[in-house]
């Protein structure tokens, strides 16, 4: 007996995922693969395994990503300060080059014909997971239900759900829910009354976050260790970096950072509100710059500058893997071997300040700062100096 073509499913387990599963087994006779990557999102592996196996499914793989996801993704982004339109970190953006070439390795294991998405047709990550599939299974077919179903509309989604007893949130009956993404980046909240500018956030929609307004009245401290570029400790004591992520989530949340609610341009050129909490990220950023401020040269560190908003924007569109992306990273990771030490900060309300900053490089010379008369700097060149960009300035 000839066995079944297979599709390998980006499966969550909820409402919008189980409703494509049972859509894929009523037009595709085909075995379906559920697959979830765990990159540090709330997951309930019981949900998943439950309702995927409702369904009849016999293949549901669950991969633990967060530290693949953290070292070779996250980091790599810290390291060259992305920061898409001045204030978005691209938590959702990272996410989805790692499952996308995760999702094509299983197909290829269970040599599957086709790969399956929940993006909708109006976002981003349709976009970031197909070129992710392309990449890497340039020959296994893309399904993407949202744009092909004939389910138009969030009623429609529900009187299908309810047809094939599939679970509803009670928060996803009737109006449109919030839409919501998380990994061990970030989280971001979309839709229902944040789609109204005149609305404020409601602060029930933060997950990981504390106002600053509750945030301890008594501020904390944390200091980030670093070695070739990246973070390695917390206080000195080395730690994975899921767990050095982890941890900093939660120093920067309960003190009300990483916060950031914004409109943004999306790559198929529709505008979106969001409200994003990075907490941990937030806190990356901010030290990283300060370690690299007393580690690199002017020329280095002004280059990353001014190729940064091209860099974020690639990884926002969905070109991680481009020839582009990664000659940009070349030019951010070239003296990553200098930048070495640690950065102390202090949390409070919102708020992150540089307490310290601790290195073995000799980048920063005391005695030429030192408004004290000393014999290590030559004041009589700065006039030729001068001089010389006053002809510049008229050339």
């Amino acid at each position: 007996m000839k066995s079944k073509k297979k599709i390998v499913l980006a499966y969550s387990g909820g409402l919008d995922t189980s409703i494509i599963l049972k859509w894929l087994q009523e037009n595709y006779n085909a075995e379906i693969i559920c697959y979830t990557a765990d990159i540090g999102q709330k997951i309930d592996k019981k949900k998943i395994l439950r309702n995927a196996k409702k369904f009849g499914v016999k293949n549901i793989i669950i991969q633990d990503l967060k530290d693949d996801f953290v070292k070779n993704y996250v980091y790599p982004m810290v390291r060259g300060h992305a920061i898409y339109e001045g204030i978005y970190l691209l938590g959702t953006s990272i996410a989805r080059p790692l499952i996308a070439k995760d999702q094509i390795r299983i197909a290829k294991k269970f040599k599957a014909f086709a790969v399956c998405h929940g993006a909708t047709g109006k976002g981003n990550d349709q976009v970031r997971f197909e070129l992710g599939y392309h990449y890497f299974g340039p020959n296994i077919k893309i399904l993407a239900p949202w744009r092909i179903w004939k389910l138009k509309s969030r009623t429609d989604l529900i009187n299908y759900a309810k047809k094939h007893k599939i679970e509803i949130p009670k928060d996803k009956k009737g109006a449109p829910p919030f839409s919501v993404d998380d990994n061990l980046f970030h989280t971001s909240t979309e839709g229902k009354v944040l789609e109204n500018l005149k609305n404020s956030a409601p602060e029930f929609i933060f997950q990981r976050t504390t106002s600053p307004e509750k945030a301890p009245n008594k501020p904390s401290f944390v200091t980030i260790n670093f070695k070739n570029s990246n973070p390695i400790g917390i206080n000195g004591k080395k730690l994975s970096p899921s767990k050095l992520l982890d941890k900093l989530n939660q120093l920067a949340g309960k003190n009300g950072i990483g916060r950031v609610d914004l409109v943004e341009n999306r790559f198929i050129g529709i505008k979106s509100r969001g409200v994003y909490e990075t907490p941990g990220g937030t806190l990356l950023i901010q030290a990283h710059r300060a370690i690299e401020s007393i580690n690199l040269d002017k020329k280095t560190m002004h280059r990353k500058e001014q190729i940064m908003p091209r860099y974020a924007e690639l990884i926002y569109n969905g070109y991680w893997y481009s020839k582009e992306r990664i000659k940009l990273q070349k030019i951010i990771d070239f003296k990553k071997n200098k930048v070495n030490g640690s950065i102390k900060l202090k949390l409070y309300k919102g708020n992150i300040i540089i307490i310290s900053r601790q290195t073995k490089s000799s980048a920063y010379s005391v005695k030429k700062v030192s408004f004290e008369e000393n014999k290590n700097f030559n004041k009589s060149n700065i006039e030729r100096f001068i001089n010389y960009h006053k002809k510049k300035l008229r050339s």
